[in-house]
């Protein structure tokens, strides 16, 4: 299993932070940027070879890959998306669909958390269950409020996910996906072939339209509730006050 980290977006209700860098490579703690953390996260649950999907800024990613890897003790390979700047990320996983053949820990890399996410997701693998078993499990914060702007799912019978989209009514959802995945080998192909189907059906849809492709294809999609965890998605500069702000505890 490799770690997979999505850093091609743009970030453009980030600027003037982001006019030179990606909001992966935005500091959160010193020095600490929001890849940093990620990387750490990956290694302290025993991942040791990551890819990082680039494309805006990809140089400034390109230039830390040396000292990223002997800060985090892994192995990075970039793979990179010369459409990021127009199309979504449901290109930028497709992408990478070789390299998570064999099953990934996916993160994105404008999302700050502790590593208890990563290690809930590994945990859920491995739990003992009745029914289908998921070929891929979404790390899913089921306690905090919900608006129109998150990612929210809704879980059927058997704990598996039915839809997920932003424009669920929050009020039928059942949490929110924060931005980290585990997929199983036996799903990577599925999944490539999900995620093809979604951007040549329109290029500026998400990844996760193409999980929803996914689950309505039939494949066993999974949740797992990560509990009390301080996190955000860095989308604006609120969001990066408050990485600052929990970055120390990460």
């Amino acid at each position: 299993m490799i770690g997979m980290v999505l850093a091609a977006g743009a970030g453009r209700r980030l600027r003037p932070d982001t006019d030179t860098l990606p909001k992966t490579l935005l500091p959160v703690r010193g020095e600490v940027t929001i890849l940093d953390i990620a990387l750490r996260n990956l290694a302290e649950v025993g991942v040791r070879d990551v890819v990082i999907v680039v494309g805006y800024a990809a140089e400034a990613v390109r230039d830390r890959v040396a000292p990223l890897q002997r800060a985090h003790g892994v192995r990075l390979t970039l793979v990179h998306n010369d459409r990021a700047e127009q199309w979504n990320n449901a290109y930028s996983l497709w992408l990478a669909r070789e390299h998570f053949a064999d099953g990934a820990l996916l993160v994105n890399g404008d999302t700050l958390h502790p590593a208890s996410v990563e290690k809930t997701l590994l945990r859920q693998e491995h739990r003992p269950r009745a029914g289908r078993r998921p070929g891929i499990i979404l790390a899913v914060d089921d306690i905090k409020p919900l608006a129109e702007e998150e990612m929210k799912v809704v879980v059927g019978p058997g704990g598996l996910l039915t839809r997920i989209s932003k424009g669920i009514d929050p009020a039928l959802a059942h949490g929110e996906y924060i931005g980290a995945a585990l997929i199983g080998a036996a799903a990577a192909a599925p999944l490539a072939a999900a995620l093809e189907a979604t951007w040549r059906r329109d290029p500026s849809l998400y990844y996760e339209d193409g999980f929803a492709e996914l689950a309505g294809r039939g494949s066993a999609i999974g949740v797992a509730p990560i509990g009390e965890v301080e996190w955000v998605e860095v989308d604006n500069h609120d969001d990066l006050r408050r990485a600052r702000e929990i970055a120390p505890r990460c």
